[in-house]
């Protein structure tokens, strides 16, 4: 009961700073779920681009909301994580959630590569001709790969939290201690391993993109086109530049995560830790931004909140 609320000024910190991470991804990616879901009902239809974005924002939602329940639970309530199998049921639906935002934006970006670079190899073509009836495999693909990831972590987490369950001492979220067991180099290099494919496929779905929209570009130059296809296209490079530098950030944050995760108290791990849980709002954030639909209802939307603020 004194450890109940035995909560520190750091851990008052680290709280607001989570909330105030995890509530505007909350919204922009409710924002995108509800408007194409608005969409979905009024058209009918929906293309692949839609359904792509729909599963990320209702997954970055789950999946933020769990983060902040659990950063609260683990702050005010520690002795919660005691009661099995909390812990590992969080660890589970931590490791599925984001393993599928990490599957998932990586689809969109093989998917925006192979609808809109330009390249003439049969191979690429029949993608391009195919992509549309590719891609609910490839979303049913990333929640499979997501459901053993989640499944494996769920029994490595039972099994270590079995043996050492007098090896932690009660405490927060930020001083959770586990000795570091053998099973943990399973799931760091299954984990890893997903982190990288999905990266690799990332990098070179971007750089092909790139490489195809200053082609084009160059052509565009030399044949003297107007303004309002080259202002188009260098839009669409610095989305892709910008989401390329945000993912490559979360990457290396994910890896750094798994080399500090068994160490005692490290700073650098809330710093990390505060990085990642920035990706799925500004990732989100350049996505509506990128999407004409998503940016006019956006800004339709502002100064309707703003008019309501003022007339109360």
């Amino acid at each position: 009961s004194q450890d109940k609320f035995n909560v520190t000024s750091y851990d008052v910190m680290a709280m607001v700073i989570i909330t105030l991470q995890a509530f505007p991804g909350i919204w922009i990616n409710s924002f995108i779920a509800s408007v194409l879901c608005i969409a979905w009902v009024k058209k009918k239809s929906f293309n692949s681009n839609e359904k792509i974005l729909l599963f990320l924002g209702c997954s970055r939602v789950w999946y933020l909301c769990i983060i902040w329940v659990y950063s609260f639970l683990s702050i005010i309530y520690p002795w919660c994580f005691y009661v099995r199998p909390i812990p590992q049921l969080f660890a589970a639906i931590q490791s599925f959630l984001n393993s599928s935002n990490l599957w998932v934006s990586a689809c969109l970006c093989i998917f925006y590569c192979i609808k809109i670079a330009n390249f003439r190899h049969t191979f690429f073509i029949y993608l391009k001709v195919k992509i549309d009836r590719i891609v609910p495999w490839l979303l049913l693909g990333s929640v499979l790969l997501s459901l053993v990831i989640c499944v494996l972590v769920y029994n490595i987490t039972d099994e270590v939290y079995s043996n050492n369950l007098n090896s932690t001492t009660l405490g927060n979220f930020w001083k959770l201690c586990v000795r570091m067991d053998e099973h943990f180099f399973t799931i760091f290099f299954i984990i890893g391993f997903g982190f990288a494919t999905a990266f690799t496929a990332v990098i070179f779905s971007a750089l092909l993109l790139l490489f195809s929209l200053w082609r084009h570009k160059c052509k565009m130059q030399t044949n003297s086109v107007k303004n309002l296809s080259m202002d188009a296209h260098i839009k669409a490079m610095k989305s892709v530049l910008s989401f390329f530098l945000i993912y490559s950030i979360n990457f290396t944050c994910l890896v750094l995560t798994l080399i500090y995760a068994t160490k005692k108290e490290n700073p650098l791990m809330f710093l990390i830790l505060v990085f990642q849980y920035a990706f799925p709002a500004v990732h989100s954030l350049i996505l509506t931004f990128s999407n004409p639909k998503l940016e006019k209802t956006l800004l339709r939307t502002l100064p309707c909140v703003k008019c309501k603020v003022c007339m109360r």
